[in-house]
């Protein structure tokens, strides 16, 4: 009993902590401690061995994806540094007009997102292009944070075939299966996450109009419209912009198609087994064709290079602190009477999958950590249910991106404190469009997958 109440506990004291912004990390030290403690852990397993270096541990995870973060970190900070990202933003600025300022924004972020630019460095480009768009548009902060959330963090990150994302490549890594398994699923997802978020989002602006809600700025625009190419300053093309993403993807799918006309051999073999490598390789084809196509990355490619760096590794380290959370959950009772009760519902596998990788990523509050606990915990138990490899990894991925985004997501308090928002303020709208629709575009792909399969 004691040591239920400390789960829970716990995980309350961690949302309560990211809420009043105490730093993830410290915050889940702290969390880990009290539950720990509560379900009679010794202190010495519970910061030494589950935390760090268990199946699920903080560092266990770090060092397997280490690579395709830094690889992500540095081809988001080169597009960047050669402009490419704000050619892309722009283009389809020009293309589809200022009016149409959330979709351009959700659009940027998609394209950006599954090319393999990191949510985080995501983030940072929009916002000073966003500074432009909010005053000329006059949209409501909030709004605009939540359309960067709809882009980058929901369809593009678990969805989409294809995507290089963090948490495409652990399931497939998991699961031995490839970045595009479960496809068409994914896809039917996506169209529902895009299609229904953008509705949401135009009706909100509408009503925000209606009642007089305009875009205020705040003392953080100045600085970040700052970084914002300056006016005149000759940007790449559309086309040319996105010919690293185009690379990148091309690089992905390539084993893929040649598995399909039967063309068989070593480095073929090697990229549909090892995901982790293939990905972050085809992250450094990327970077390296904006060093050839693009003069100014040229001039400061080695600082850029660092600096991809740094934006990698902090968005790695809270990762990991919050998947070394669910490390420490996984070692208690109440989670494992949690997990058997879940198996043992009445109700069909692909249905369980849904709820328990929902569950497990709100404990988390991460996507990228509930999947990796999910895939160390229970996916062996949904295949030997029958569950399909290629259909476990779709379902699997679209269910850990609903309940990954409450309160205490990393990800969700970097938003908010990039654009000087409160939860109180802008969270309603995040939670709709991160964590409503992609609930119910993952259930439906399950409804889908329980009539065809």
């Amino acid at each position: 009993m004691l040591g239920d109440l400390g789960l829970v506990a716990g995980l309350a004291l961690l949302i309560l902590l990211a809420l009043r912004g105490v730093n993830i990390l410290l915050a889940v030290l702290i969390s880990v401690l009290v539950i720990g403690v509560t379900n009679n852990l010794p202190i010495e397993d519970i910061f030494l061995k589950h935390f760090p270096f268990g199946p699920s541990g903080a560092f266990s995870f770090a060092g397997n994806f280490l690579l395709l973060f830094l690889c992500g970190g540095l081809f988001g900070r080169v597009m960047a540094a050669s402009h490419a990202a704000q050619g892309v933003a722009v283009g389809i600025m020009s293309w589809l007009g200022q009016k149409r300022a959330l979709l351009i924004a959700m659009l940027v972020c998609a394209v950006l997102t599954y090319g393999g630019v990191v949510v985080f460095v995501v983030m940072f480009t929009m916002y000073p292009i966003g500074v432009t768009l909010m005053r000329t548009a006059n949209i409501p902060r909030r709004l605009y944070a939540a359309a960067i959330a709809l882009g980058a963090g929901t369809f593009t990150m678990t969805a989409l075939p294809g995507t290089p994302s963090i948490h495409n490549v652990i399931a497939a890594r998991s699961l031995s299966t490839d970045l595009f398994a479960g496809g068409w699923y994914g896809v039917l997802a996506a169209v529902i996450m895009a299609g229904l978020g953008m509705w949401y989002l135009q009706r909100q602006w509408h009503a925000a109009q209606r009642q007089g809600e305009d875009y205020i700025a705040n003392d953080k625009d100045q600085h970040m419209a700052a970084l914002a190419p300056k006016e005149g300053e000759p940007l790449p093309g559309l086309g040319l912009s996105l010919a690293p993403i185009i690379l990148v993807l091309a690089t992905i799918i390539l084993p893929r198609i040649l598995q399909s006309i039967g063309f068989d051999s070593t480095w073929q073999q090697f990229a549909s087994t090892q995901p982790v490598l293939w990905a972050s390789f085809a992250l450094l084809v990327g970077s390296a064709l904006c060093f050839v196509l693009f003069p100014p990355v040229r001039k400061q490619f080695v600082q850029a290079a660092g600096q991809g760096v740094d934006d990698a590794l902090l968005p790695l380290i809270n990762t990991a602190a919050v998947i070394g959370f669910g490390g420490v959950v996984i070692q208690t009772t109440g989670f494992h009477a949690f997990a058997q009760w879940l198996l043992a519902l009445d109700i069909p596998a692909l249905v369980s999958v849904f709820v328990s990788a929902n569950l497990i990523s709100g404990v988390t509050a991460s996507a990228s950590g509930g999947l990796q606990i999910f895939m160390s915990s229970l996916a062996p138990a949904y295949l030997e249910a029958g569950i399909a490899p290629e259909l476990l990894h779709r379902i699997a991925n679209l269910a850990a991106g609903g309940l990954d985004s409450l309160p205490h997501s990393g990800a969700v308090i970097a938003l908010l404190t990039l654009m000087g928002l409160t939860h109180k303020e802008a969270y309603k709208d995040i939670f709709v469009v991160t964590v409503a629709i992609p609930m119910l575009a993952a259930f439906i792909a399950v409804v889908a997958a329980l009539v065809l399969v």
